[in-house]
């Protein structure tokens, strides 16, 4: 039986990875479910409590990273509220359209154009543009990081 749980758990880690191809797939509770299958399916005692806590930060830490790399680099680039929502809407969308590109055009497009629109350059338009386009990759590669993390503390404690 416990062959057959850490395969699942296995392919639930794997699984969670779709969500930074696909943002409308949950990863990290995706990965928690991991997690929730091997505390109800195998062992209650291996994960300490410190574990748990350092889950919920991570977890925290990955919900904040793209919101804190959008807002940064959509700021720097000197791009309006407008802009910073648009690119949250147009991930979203462009998870549907054209995938697994559209997370990285339809942003791109969509923010362009809102951005054309505010602020009636075209030129910073672009800029604004383009900082979401780096604002996602920043925030995937943190939360491909932060991920990386949690599933090597999940087996440190699971295993070791």
């Amino acid at each position: 039986m416990s062959i057959f749980v850490w395969a699942v758990i296995i392919l639930l880690f794997i699984a969670s990875f779709a969500g930074f191809i696909f943002p409308i797939v949950p990863s990290v509770l995706v990965l928690w479910a991991g997690f929730g299958l091997y505390y109800v399916g195998i062992s209650r005692e291996e994960l300490s409590i410190l574990f748990w806590i350092g889950m919920l930060v991570l977890t925290a830490l990955m919900f904040l990273a793209d919101f804190l790399a959008n807002s940064y680099f959509v700021k720097k680039y000197g791009g309006s509220k407008w802009g910073e929502w648009t690119a949250v809407i147009a991930l979203i969308a462009g998870s549907f359209i054209i995938p697994p590109f559209g997370i990285l055009i339809v942003p791109f497009v969509a923010v362009f154009a809102v951005e054309l629109i505010v602020l009636k350059n075209i030129k910073q338009a672009f800029f604004v543009a383009y900082a979401t386009l780096i604002a996602f990759l920043s925030g995937t590669l943190a939360k491909v990081v932060i991920q990386l993390i949690m599933i090597g503390w999940f087996l440190a404690e699971a295993i070791l």
